[in-house]
């Protein structure tokens, strides 16, 4: 068996400047500060239960804390600097965008505008419009009748009647 496991810790060679009696009262104050931990450890097990218990006894959710834990959390945020400056720039950036959308919204109508109004657009409606009245012909005059084909003579369709 080495001398480790026998719970004999191996020591490594005093910090040049340490005196063995400097030595020993450090490793002393070392042993007492982490006895103190394990006892502060286990208060804090015990008051975190009794917390728990308190809590549960009162009614209190963990989910309700999580929730007014976010909240507070959010309120933090917003109120931060870093925040505020980047609302601010979003803000702005928001504002110029929408300018320069309208901006470009009303330039592509004028465009538009002058557009309509040249004579090659006059000519192409000119064209459309004559071609509309060719093939709806007699429905602006109150017949229904489309214009009959060549080949079809003067049959006409046979009358249904709704139901």
């Amino acid at each position: 068996m080495d001398s480790a496991s026998q719970g004999v810790v191996h020591r490594t060679p005093a910090v040049e400047g340490l005196t063995e009696v400097e030595e020993e009262e450090l490793r002393a104050e070392l042993a007492k500060v982490e006895e103190e931990i394990v006892t502060l450890r286990q208060v804090l097990a015990a008051k975190e239960r009794h917390c728990g218990e308190l809590k549960r006894r009162l009614g209190l959710s963990t989910l309700g804390e999580l929730k007014q834990n976010l909240s507070r959390s959010w309120h933090d945020v917003q109120v931060s600097t870093a925040y505020k400056k980047t609302q601010e720039t979003l803000s702005q950036a928001g504002q110029k965008t929408s300018a320069a959308l309208s901006t470009m919204g009303s330039a592509i109508s004028r465009k538009l505008g002058d557009m309509r109004n040249s004579a090659t657009f006059k000519s192409f409606e000119d064209r459309v419009g004559t071609i509309k009245s060719k093939v709806v012909g007699g429905r602006e005059n109150g017949s229904d009748n489309l214009p009959s084909s060549p080949g079809s003579g003067d049959q006409t369709l046979p009358d249904h009647t709704p139901f």
